[in-house]
């Protein structure tokens, strides 16, 4: 039986509420939002393993480009030509990389109950909620804000008739917001965090 994520989030705060994780099921109070994305070997969660996490903090309208991960976990068995094709990440890029359980407890630290953004989020946590949830016993409860529904419900109200383009190079075009290293975990979350603060507030600001 599926369990819907609400539950399982309440079930789950109330079974960690005195684990050194209780903060995380927390409600959240304060003006951050974390621009996260994840490298990986698939498109599918199932079959997919991650090569690296990009993460950055946006406080206000400002990305706050000094407080990031910027983490490579080492090359799984996974990482052939196929994937390589798509993200452009060798084995030879991920030879100082990381073990995958020092980076998920960098994940946590850094994001703590911060909500996450990202182009298609709902990938990115359940990549991430693969590997947590049997490490941890829980799984990502942080609000998830997924930019082109942010994007597509500002630029309906502007147009008329017709769809919306929400390809991420369109997205980027039509917001005049410069991609930053395309197809890379830190390069994906900062562009995205940009557009998001452009059609938040404005013009971003960067730290």
């Amino acid at each position: 039986m599926i369990i819907p994520r609400t539950i399982r989030r309440f079930k789950e705060r109330r079974e960690f509420r005195d684990s050194p994780y209780a903060h995380l099921f927390e409600p959240y109070k304060g003006d951050e939002v974390v621009s996260l994305d994840c490298e990986t070997t698939s498109l599918d969660v199932k079959k997919g393993e991650i090569l690296s996490i990009g993460a950055v903090r946006i406080r206000g309208r400002r990305v706050i480009t000094s407080e990031r991960l910027d983490i490579k976990l080492k090359p799984p068995a996974s990482l052939t030509g196929d994937s390589i094709k798509i993200h452009k990440i060798r084995a030879s890029d991920l030879v100082d990389g990381i073990e995958l359980d020092d980076a998920l407890e960098q994940v946590l630290e850094f994001v703590g109950n911060r909500p996450i953004l990202g182009y298609y989020v709902n990938y990115d946590v359940r990549m991430l909620d693969k590997y947590i949830r049997p490490k941890y016993g829980f799984g990502l409860p942080n609000k998830a804000i997924e930019l082109s529904h942010v994007y597509h419900d500002i630029i309906k109200w502007k147009t008329v008739g017709g769809d919306v383009d929400l390809r991420f190079d369109t997205i980027s075009k039509k917001l005049d917001i410069p991609i930053i290293q395309r197809h890379t975990a830190l390069g994906d979350a900062i562009t995205v965090a940009l557009m998001y603060v452009r059609l938040k507030f404005g013009a971003p600001l960067a730290d």
